[in-house]
């Protein structure tokens, strides 16, 4: 395994790690719409614990998502976690609300009230997916960041000095700290196209597993409303997104230029990731038109055969070859995956900025043990998912 071989696998897992984050934004999406989808507390309940179930599966994998940025490509989680620090610890604030929520809204001694932690929910719902679609669209609009890896030269000298502090490699060029990317429209755009995607899938996974006839015309209502916003919003920035000028870096040299229509250019180089790319949209919106349809159907005819379309599944997969071919597009062909607009020099390619060879092949050999994880959460997910949760249970069971 080269070295270069190695950076392109490691941004590949990120990528994919990444993508599989945003299909397990379907919590969030859910629990955004608790209050028009449960017509009552009881109703309400019932789409909380529906997401309960599932919310470890997208805390635990932001987690890693981070530390497998941490791991691999260094440089941009000091400059970015270390730089944006506002934006990464609203994101992860809302993530502990969301947290602490679900274990103490129905517990004794509650002082706050049950309305009060469920607020949080869908406050982490709302501010979660636009935030981190947000952080994403920043990989192609650009973040206001100075990298100066000179400044670790005479570390020793500076370390000598009564009041020396350790050098600081890369820094935030403003006192926003990361708020400052939201004044970029496409970034707003980018992030409520991944905020409305969240609703979807929550609408969808909440349509698969509650059982609950009221609940489900609902979210059935909802969907089309999401889809709509969601499709303005991806589009536009999709053509953008393609007419836009990119980053690229010469191999040999490092030196990073201007390249105009540079994503149009590595998705037609690259034509294995249009391929991706088009044939996750063309799940999602299976996915979607399905459930519409299923959703007349049993409207229309209550002996519909078609009651169980298990729609999340087509619209999730999708969902995740979607974004990892826009996170590939980002970080393949040369591409600097993290332009700074306060200096092109400093933008972070996956050549300039990942751990060393060793480091790298490492956790390659680590990797390995991936595919057995992944066994395990599809093996934990049907065993939760046994049973399609009711209002009964809620009232008999233990229940968040």
């Amino acid at each position: 395994m080269s070295y270069e071989f190695l950076q392109q696998y490691w941004w590949f897992l990120v990528s994919l790690l990444g993508a599989l984050l945003v299909f397990l934004l379907f919590v969030q999406g859910a629990n955004s719409l608790v209050g028009s989808l449960g017509d009552d507390a009881e109703g309400r309940r019932l789409v909380i614990n529906s997401t309960g179930r599932k919310w470890e599966f997208t805390f635990t994998t932001l987690v890693t998502f981070g530390g497998a940025f941490f791991a691999s490509f260094p440089l941009f989680y000091s400059t970015s976690f270390g730089g944006a620090y506002w934006l990464w610890m609203i994101i992860l604030f809302s993530f502990v609300l969301q947290a602490v929520s679900y274990e103490f809204q129905n517990k004794l001694g509650n002082l706050l009230g049950a309305k009060t932690f469920q607020f949080f929910l869908v406050l982490n719902g709302i501010v979660g997916p636009v935030l981190l679609g947000g952080a994403v669209a920043t990989f192609f609009e650009g973040s206001n960041f100075i990298v100066a890896k000179e400044n670790l030269v005479d570390v020793n000298s500076q370390l000598s000095t009564l009041n020396s502090q350790l050098p600081v490699i890369s820094q935030w060029a403003n006192a926003s700290h990361g708020l400052d990317a939201l004044l970029n429209p496409w970034v707003v755009v980018f992030g409520f196209a991944v905020f409305f995607l969240a609703r979807i899938l929550g609408t969808l996974y909440i349509i698969n597993n509650v059982n609950d006839a009221d609940i489900r015309s609902r979210a059935n209502v909802r969907l089309m409303g999401s889809t709509i916003a969601f499709l303005v919003l991806f589009v536009a920035y999709l053509v953008h997104l393609l007419l836009k000028d990119g980053y690229a870096y010469d191999p040999v040299t490092g030196i990073i230029s201007i390249e105009p229509y540079k994503y149009l250019h590595n998705f037609l180089e690259m034509w294995y990731l249009l391929v991706l790319l088009l044939i996750g949209v063309v799940l999602v919106l299976y996915g979607i038109i399905r459930e519409y349809l299923n959703g007349k159907c049993q409207k229309e005819d209550v002996n519909c055969k078609s009651s169980n379309s298990k729609s999340i599944w087509p619209t999730g997969i999708g969902t995740v070859l979607t974004v990892l071919a826009l996170l590939l597009c980002a970080g393949w062909n040369n591409t600097a995956y993290y332009p700074s607009t306060a200096d092109l020099q400093s933008s972070l390619t996956i050549a300039n900025s990942c751990s060393s060879e060793f480091t790298l092949t490492t956790m390659a050999y680590v990797s390995l043990l991936i595919p057995f994880v992944l066994a395990y959460i599809i093996v934990a997910w049907r065993k939760i998912d046994s049973k399609k949760l009711d209002k009964e249970e809620i009232r008999t069971d233990e229940a968040y």
